[in-house]
C-alpha cells in the first residue's frame, strides 16, 4: 500500500495510489499521523479499502502532495551512515551511529519549493531514505527490530553547512529550517519493498548527477538502527529516521557546490518513486 497526504499546505487530507492513480480516502476518517499507526492504522485501512475503494474519487493530474506522513513526534537523522560519503567530509568512519533531529516544522511536500533560508550562503542536498515507525519501540532486540517498521520514504535531508558546522558544530541549527525535509511522495508499507538494505538513491541539480548510491552501502543497516535508538529513547508511531546520504553531497566537492535559488534538485529511490524541488530566495 502506498500512502499520500494531499491538499493545501496545513490541510492536508489522506489518500492512497494504486495503478489506477491516485485516491482521496478521506472517508475512512483518519490522517496518517501517530493515533493512526499506533492503532494498527494500516490494516484498518487496507481492510476499509477492499470494501470501500470504488467510492473513493481520483484525484486529478497536478494535485500537490504534502508529506506523507502527518507531523511526527520526532525526526530523527542518522549521520555519516554511508562510508562514502564519511570519506568526501574527511570524516572519520563512526563506531556507532551518529544522532542528530530535525525539526518537525521542516517537513513539507516532495514538490513543493525549497526556501533558501535568511543569511544562507550554504544550502545543501542529501537524498536519504526513511524509515517510518509503526509501533512504540522501547529496548528492542535487533533480531524483532523490523516488526517496529510500518514503511519507508524518500527523503531529501537539506542541510545549510554554515549553521551545521561552523556554529558550534551544532548539527540541528543547519538541518531544521523551514522545507528543509520534503518526504514523499508517499510512504510504502514495508511488504512492497522486497530488500531495503538494495535500493538505489539518486539525486540531480539542474540535471546534472551529483548523488548515485544504494542501501547496500549502509554501515549501520536498519534493524541496527532502531534497535540502536530505542536504548535511548522511545520511537513512537509515525515517527521518522532518516537513515544517511551517500556520496556526492555539495560539501563533498572541491571546490564546494550549494544551491542558488532558481537550482532544481530532483531525486528518487527504487520503488519509493521521485520528488522535485525548485530553490527559492528567502522573503518576509
Amino acid at each position: 500500500m502506498k500512502l499520500i497526504r494531499f491538499g493545501l499546505l496545513g490541510e492536508e487530507k489522506p489518500g492512497v495510489v494504486t495503478e489506477a492513480g491516485m485516491f482521496d480516502v478521506s472517508a475512512f476518517g483518519e490522517d496518517f499521523g501517530e493515533r493512526f499507526f499506533e492503532t494498527d492504522g494500516l490494516s484498518r485501512l487496507a481492510a476499509w479499502w477492499s470494501a470501500n475503494g470504488d467510492k473513493c474519487p481520483k484525484l486529478p493530474e497536478g494535485t500537490r502532495l504534502g508529506s506523507c506522513v502527518q507531523r511526527p513526534s520526532k525526526i530523527i537523522c542518522i549521520g555519516l551512515n554511508y562510508a562514502d560519503h564519511a570519506r568526501e567530509t574527511n570524516a572519520a568512519i563512526p563506531t556507532e551511529p551518529i544522532v542528530f533531529f530535525k525539526s518537525t516544522s521542516s517537513l513539507v511536500g516532495p514538490n513543493d519549493n525549497l526556501v533558501i533560508p535568511r543569511g544562507s550562503e550554504k544550502t545543501d542536498w542529501e537524498v536519504e531514505l526513511a524509515v517510518v515507525i509503526g509501533k512504540k519501540a522501547s529496548y528492542v532486540n535487533q533480531d524483532e527490530a523490523m516488526d517496529y517498521v510500518a514503511g519507508y520514504a524518500l527523503h531529501n535531508d537539506y542541510s545549510e553547512r554554515a549553521f551545521q558546522l561552523e556554529r558550534n558544530g551544532q548539527w540541528v541549527k543547519g538541518k531544521s529550517a523551514d522545507t528543509f525535509a520534503p518526504l514523499g511522495p508517499w510512504m510504502v508499507t514495508k511488504d512492497e519493498i522486497k530488500d531495503v538494505h538494495n535500493l538505489r538513491l539518486w539525486l540531480t541539480v539542474n540535471g546534472k548527477k551529483m548523488q548515485d548510491g544504494n542501501t547496500s552501502n549502509f554501515i549501520f543497516n536498519i534493524p541496527f538502527v532502531v534497535s540502536y535508538l530505542s536504548q535511548f529513547m522511545s520511537l513512537l508511531p509515525g515517527d521518522v529516521i532518516s537513515t544517511g546520504t551517500p556520496a556526492g553531497v555539495g560539501l563533498g566537492f572541491n571546490p564546494q557546490i550549494y544551491l542558488k535559488a532558481g537550482d532544481v534538485i530532483e531525486l528518487g529511490i527504487d520503488g519509493l518513486g521521485t520528488s522535485r524541488q525548485e530553490a527559492v530566495a528567502w522573503t518576509k
